[in-house]
């Protein structure tokens, strides 16, 4: 081996503990960028299991919630049926009492008519007849009035197309246009309701000459 060659071996062998060297030296920071990596995706997972457990939660909540708003509607509209049954119930009771009342009401004046009846049997004077028939008709307006039942006879009043239905105008010398002057059928009102109209007959005025 030449003095030369024995200088280029020298120089490698000093020049390979230089290299192990730094191959140590990178290894520790290629071992810790590895761990590194490791923790960050550890980290990842775990945030994602809590995301998903709050969304579990929250799941739960929400369905929980769910079922007592129906538990409230169900009692709601089961509260709603009882009030709508109830409420049948106590109009039908008062139509029924209502009833009871004026039958009770008219139970004089069909036992009048039947006096009546046994007194026309037994001869009796017209004129008897007569006021007999008169005390039924008060009677009978009595009852009808405390029921709510009023009574329309227009005789010189206004005439009112509501209320009265004109049959027919004549001329008149006693009453003026337009004001009733005969009442072919009185008419008869409700708790401020018309069920039948007064039929009139209605002045045109003094006729003309």
């Amino acid at each position: 081996m030449g003095k030369h060659e024995q200088a280029e071996q020298n120089a490698a062998t000093a020049a390979a503990p230089d290299e192990l060297e730094a191959e140590a030296a990178e290894a520790p920071e290629h071992g810790a960028a590895t761990a590194g990596e490791e923790v960050g995706s550890e980290q990842t997972e775990a945030e994602v299991d809590s995301e998903l457990l709050d969304l579990q939660f929250a799941l739960v909540e929400a369905e929980k919630e769910l079922a007592e708003h129906r538990d409230a509607m169900l009692r709601m509209q089961a509260e709603m049926e009882n009030l709508r049954k109830r409420l049948v119930r106590d109009l039908e009771r008062s139509r029924r009492l209502a009833l009871e009342r004026m039958m009770s009401d008219l139970l004089p004046v069909r036992d009048s008519l039947e006096r009546g009846l046994d007194a026309a049997g037994e001869a009796a004077s017209v004129e008897s007849l007569l006021e007999g028939k008169a005390l039924i008709l008060r009677m009978l307006g009595k009852v009808m009035e405390d029921h709510g039942l009023q009574l329309i006879d227009p005789l010189g009043e206004p005439f009112n197309p509501e209320l009265h239905e004109a049959m027919s105008m004549l001329p008149s010398d006693e009453y003026a246009e337009d004001i009733v002057m005969e009442v072919l059928q009185k008419g008869f009102q409700l708790h401020d309701r018309l069920i039948r109209p007064a039929r009139v007959v209605v002045s045109r005025g003094p006729a003309a000459d």
